[in-house]
């Protein structure tokens, strides 16, 4: 744009001046050789002009005739070098579609067409054929090899770090990644490798560090920066716990400053309190967790915070916690377990119902058959609360990586990765997967009476053979018991079914699916079909 401004301004500047020599007339006067010449002042303008530029012209066809050679062998190298680019563009994106044998050809054709000493991408695209091809050892050595170039040594570190954690190499892959961090912070894969390494070391200092600077390259939020700061320093509060009483504290109450809401530390800051006498500050602290989220920690060691206070005062703690989340299973529990422990049995009896109706968990009917054994000790009815248990689901716990754990941990035990953590309940097995009915509470008022949703649906015996059965007869010692139970207000009836070769044999209990439950059944002396029946209609 700015070349055609000045093209237009040379000519509307000589457009000007011969415009103003038209309207100034003149002549001039050339003597040369004895010769005089004389011609008009437009006529010897046009003339210089003219002249200027055949010149100009005769330079540049000299020029390009000398230059001729270079320029032509230029176009080839261009046009070669371009081919060597669409072939190396092309070859990268085969490899990352999968296709080996493509990719491989064109970085041949590649290397052919460019040198690789100019164009890094070619080692590149080899190695990343190696991969394809399953040559994994050459394409390490392809990694190695660009650790001499230091516009290649990234991408070799990365390289060597992805082919470590490929063979399970954990300690080889975080060295390449502390190496790649000290190069460059901004690097995600390398910041959170080493920040776990650090972590798993117990480089909480360094960690912490790590997590500033990538804090300060813009490579994490605010949120994201406070959350790892607070996992770190719960986990520092954790390993100082017994060491340093008074730098744990100070990390702990810094964790819970940046994350209020996040359960390990608020417990790590209300532990730390409760160990130097704080209560009421450790107190506060958990009140504001649970506000956020009740958890079973958060209440076994608020209710729990003065060991020698009695069950009474451990009773009113917990029923203050459940002032703060009504209408909530973990606070139900709480007070339910606390009144266990003061032997009000009503009370927990009522709530234990109530966290079940809730949130039916197996803690919930644990807790009920703890309380049926503490006040009546009736085995059915424990019976009956334990197997309800069994097909609760299963109650939320510390998991990272599929690792369940009974207590949280800065990073899971299984990948070393930071904050991997989560409370939830346990992916159940393939095949253990149970659904819990939605069915009533049954009535405690009394330990004998048993539900039918107790028992299973079928059940299938076998009958042990009666000491009187004739050797000649194994198929009535061998006849199963069959027993089945309908609706819960039905009951099963059983009846004796005798051996028609052996009426003194001892009677099977079967169940006689013709008639209901509480049909009585056939009067025996009735129950001959040869006999003529009589009808009558009045």
């Amino acid at each position: 744009m700015v070349r055609i401004l000045f093209f237009l301004l040379v000519v509307f500047a000589l457009g000007l001046g011969f415009a103003w020599l038209a309207d100034r007339p003149g002549e001039m006067v050339v003597t040369f050789d004895g010769y005089q010449y004389q011609v008009s002042l437009m006529v010897a303008a046009v003339a210089v002009v003219a002249i200027v530029a055949a010149v100009m012209i005769l330079w540049w066809l000299v020029r390009t005739l000398w230059n001729s050679p270079y320029l032509v062998s230029r176009y080839f190298r261009v046009r070669r070098r371009d081919r060597g680019y669409q072939a190396l563009s092309t070859g990268i994106i085969a490899a990352g579609a999968g296709y080996a044998v493509r990719a491989r050809a064109l970085n041949k054709q590649a290397a052919k067409l460019i040198s690789a000493d100019q164009e890094p991408l070619i080692h590149l695209l080899d190695a990343q054929a190696s991969i394809l091809e399953g040559d994994h050892d050459a394409a390490r050595r392809k990694f190695e090899a660009m650790l001499d170039d230091p516009e290649m040594r990234l991408l070799g570190l990365h390289g060597l770090y992805l082919e470590a954690e490929r063979l399970g190499e954990r300690e080889v892959s975080r060295h390449y990644a502390a190496r790649a961090a000290e190069l460059a912070p901004q690097l995600g894969w390398a910041a959170d490798a080493t920040l776990d390494d650090r972590a798993a070391r117990g480089d909480w200092d360094g960690a912490l560090k790590l997590v500033d600077a990538q804090k300060t390259s813009k490579q994490l939020g605010k949120e994201a920066a406070d959350r790892r700061r607070a996992v770190l320093l719960t986990g520092k509060a954790m390993a100082l716990a017994e060491t340093d009483r008074a730098a744990s504290r100070a990390a702990a109450l810094e964790a819970n400053r940046l994350q209020p809401h996040f359960v390990p530390a608020a417990l790590a800051a209300a532990r730390a309190c409760f160990r130097q006498d704080d209560v009421r500050k450790g107190a506060k602290i958990l009140e504001t967790a649970w506000r956020a989220e009740p958890h079973p920690e958060i209440a076994d060691l608020y209710i729990h915070a003065r060991p020698g206070d009695a069950i009474g005062d451990r009773l009113h703690r917990a029923k203050k916690l459940q002032a703060l989340r009504q209408n909530n299973a973990e606070s139900a529990l709480a007070v339910a377990r606390a009144a266990l422990d003061a032997h009000d049995f009503r009370l927990a009896r009522a709530e234990a119902e109530s966290a079940a109706r809730i949130q039916p968990q197996e803690r919930a009917y644990l807790l009920l058959a703890d309380i049926e054994e503490a006040e009546t000790g009736d085995q059915g009815r424990i019976r009956h609360w334990l197997a309800r248990a069994v097909r609760a689901p299963r109650d939320p716990a510390w998991v990272a990586d599929g690792h369940v754990s009974d207590s949280w941990a800065p990073f899971s035990p299984v990948t070393g990765r930071l904050d991997a953590f989560e409370w939830k309940v346990p992916v159940e097995r393939v095949g253990q997967l149970i659904e819990q009915e939605d069915e009533p509470l049954p009535a405690l008022t009394s330990g004998a009476e048993k539900t039918a949703s107790d028992t299973p649906a079928h059940v299938v015996v076998p009958a042990e053979p009666p000491a009187d059965v004739p050797a000649g007869k194994p198929e009535a010692a061998a006849a199963p018991v069959v027993e089945s139970v309908a609706p819960e207000t039905e009951k099963p009836v059983l009846r004796p079914v005798p051996d028609a070769a052996d009426a003194t044999a001892a009677p099977v209990a079967a169940f006689d699916a013709a008639h209901p439950p509480d049909d009585p059944g056939v009067d025996p002396s009735e129950a001959n079909d040869n006999q003529p029946r009589k009808f009558r209609l009045f």
